[in-house]
């Protein structure tokens, strides 16, 4: 059995004086490992620990902590979880252990049903958590995206993962986006509520590609 939960819903808001207020998504994989991606900010703490409480788990308890890139948003925890792997971007190590892991070329599978692999476009070092479920009775794909995927609303207006990511970058991000919505049944994406995906926007996002020439 592999169960996706999402602990908490990231979000974006663009504040009036012109600062942002945002927190990333956090999701927790429970399988034979459990996982737990994106671990929002240094000020949440006590609502991870809650929220793996509900959940019957401590810290403790987490065996890998994927953090999709190393914004300060979605790494804010991690030294909650000092009994996993750490995988932050393309990284991979376990205290001052770095691993010869090249997830740049490679998918990196943490169990048969988790994998990570590198898709570059709001940075560099973007993954994404490719999950295959079971919902209900049904094989389901879940990708836990980072800010390849601000948000839903992201797809009919792409200035908004446009303007958060990285310019030079655009062309990859564009080109992932639209390989990760051919596969996944539902986009966790790193500032909004999970989605699913549709013809339609599998559609729409393959007209935004950016060709490289």
């Amino acid at each position: 059995m592999c169960e996706v939960i999402v602990l908490f819903d990231g979000y974006s808001i663009n504040l009036e004086d012109g600062t942002m207020k945002t927190n990333c998504s956090c999701t927790l994989i429970k399988t034979s490992k459990n996982i737990i991606v994106d671990t929002m900010t240094a000020w949440d703490r006590e609502k991870i620990i809650r929220a793996l409480n509900q959940h019957n788990l401590t810290p403790e308890e987490i065996d890998y902590v994927v953090c999709t890139h190393s914004h300060a948003d979605h790494i804010g925890n991690n030294n909650l979880f000092l009994n996993a792997e750490h995988i932050v971007g393309t990284s991979v190590h376990r205290g001052e252990m770095f691993y010869d892991k090249n997830l740049k070329n490679e998918i990196y599978e943490i169990c048969p049903e988790v994998k990570v692999m590198a898709t570059p476009g709001h940075t560099a070092e973007d993954v994404t958590v490719v999950v295959e479920s079971t919902v209900p009775g049904k094989s389901t794909c879940f990708a836990i995206t980072g800010d390849l995927f601000e948000k839903e609303e992201d797809i009919l207006n792409p200035s908004i993962w446009k303007e958060l990511g990285d310019q030079e970058l655009q062309a990859n991000q564009s080109q992932w986006r639209s390989f990760i919505v051919e596969v996944a049944d539902f986009i966790i994406p790193g500032h909004g509520p999970m989605f699913r995906v549709t013809e339609d926007m599998k559609v729409i996002v393959k007209d935004q590609e950016i060709k490289v020439y």
